[in-house]
Formats: C-alpha cells, structure tokens, sequence
C-alpha cells in the first residue's frame, strides 16, 4: 500500500441500468476497478470522453456534494449527478485526511455562493463574488487547499488565464509536498505537465496511462504555436 489517501475504485456495474447512458461511454463502462499511484493524477480527454463524469464519481463515493465544496456541504440547485458514485466503491489508505475539496468550474458561482454563506455564519466573510471568476477561483484554491487532504478539480482551467494555471500549479506542488492527493479533470497542456503526475487518456475503449508528450492538449498546443499560418491555411481560416 502506498501513501495515498485514495488508494483505488471499484464498480459495481450489477447496481447500474443495462439501458444506462454510462454503459455508452467507452472509457467509463470498461472499467471495473483502477488504481491510483501518484499524488496527482490527470484525466485528459475529448470533450464527452467521459472525464467529468467519473470524477463526480468519484466525488460523490469520497461523500463530497455533487455540485462542490467540502463533504460538509449541502445544497443542490440541480440533481443532475449520474448514479455512477452509488455504485463504486473507495479503497482509501491508511492515513486519515483532514480537508479535501470538490471545485468544478462549471459549477462555482454557486459553491461561492455557499462559501459566502457559510463563512458568514461561522468565520470571516470571503466576498467571491465581489472578485472576478478567475480571481475568486484561485483565492478559494489557495484557502481551502492543504496538506493531508483530498482534492478533486474539473476544468479549472475554464476560470483561470494560464498566468493563474501555473500559480494553481504552485498550491498544488505546497500540497503534494504536505501529504495531498490531486485527481484534476482538464485540458490544459500547462496543468497536465505537471511533473511526476500520471495522466489518464479516456480517448479510446479504455482508460490508459500516456505520457504528456501525448496528449491531445499537448500536441494541438505545439502545432498551433510552431505551425499556426500553415494550419490556419488548411482550415481557410487565413487565405
């Protein structure tokens, strides 16, 4: 066993519909069990590959609310989860965490929202929403995220200028190094070169392990920067 607080997940796809949209999608219906050997792993994928719904998944199984937050949190302004995180099964380690966080950007304006509320009532007022997205995005990262903790991200790169993304990267890197574990949903080719991390492509019939140097985000990134007139050419975008 090694030091992480998330070990590994198993499916039970005896409790899930056979007529269920989940069974449809390749990379997620594949998997019975997986596990988790970095402090930091990235799902990296197309759009509707599946990405997002397994790690609400997998938020929803660690006991977090579906929509974001911390496992305290309770508050729904749309039930719209899968019943995915019903039917799996955590395998934690033998540490016990002490924070842990679900941030989804789609989602944030209303986690700020509770954050807002919450803190009123118990602590000093946060005000996001009196920053700009990407501003309050990262001043929640930065006060919720810790050591010893759980830490599940989706897109964050959707609030975040890449100025932002590398300063995320550095709150990452404090974490990791004080014992938490990161599992981040995203296409950002500066987020998924994060070093040491390993990276889950969900393009295909089954999840892989692929290096940075193949991810799509990667390789679309180098050829718009080191071939951008030629490839504009091609899609008659540039005459």
């Amino acid at each position: 066993m090694n030091e992480l607080l998330i070990q590994s997940l198993e499916i039970d796809w005896d409790q899930i519909s056979a007529d269920s949209y989940l069974r449809r999608i390749p990379s997620v219906s594949a998997i019975s069990e997986w596990t988790f050997r970095k402090p930091i792993t990235y799902f990296s994928g197309e759009n509707g590959s599946g990405k997002s719904t397994l790690l609400e998944a997998i938020a929803v199984a660690y006991g977090f609310n579906p929509e974001g937050g911390t496992r305290n949190y309770c508050f729904s302004t749309r039930d719209s989860h899968s019943v995915l995180g019903e039917a799996m099964r955590l395998v934690k380690g033998y540490r016990n965490e002490n924070r842990g966080y679900f941030l989804r950007a789609e989602s944030f304006y209303n986690v700020a929202t509770a954050e807002e509320e919450y803190t009123r009532i118990g602590g000093i007022p946060a005000h996001f929403h009196e920053r700009s997205h990407g501003e309050s995005f990262l001043h929640l990262a930065q006060s919720a995220f810790s050591g010893g903790g759980v830490y599940l991200l989706d897109e964050p790169e959707a609030a975040l200028s890449p100025q932002r993304q590398l300063t995320l990267m550095i709150e990452i890197s404090r974490c990791i190094k004080e014992g938490a574990q990161f599992i981040i949903a995203t296409h950002s080719p500066i987020l998924l070169g994060f070093p040491d991390a390993e990276i889950l492509s969900f393009d295909g019939s089954a999840i892989r392990t692929i290096p940075y140097e193949e991810t799509e985000s990667f390789q679309i990134t180098r050829l718009f920067v080191n071939r951008r007139e030629q490839l504009l050419r091609q899609m008659e975008i540039l005459s």
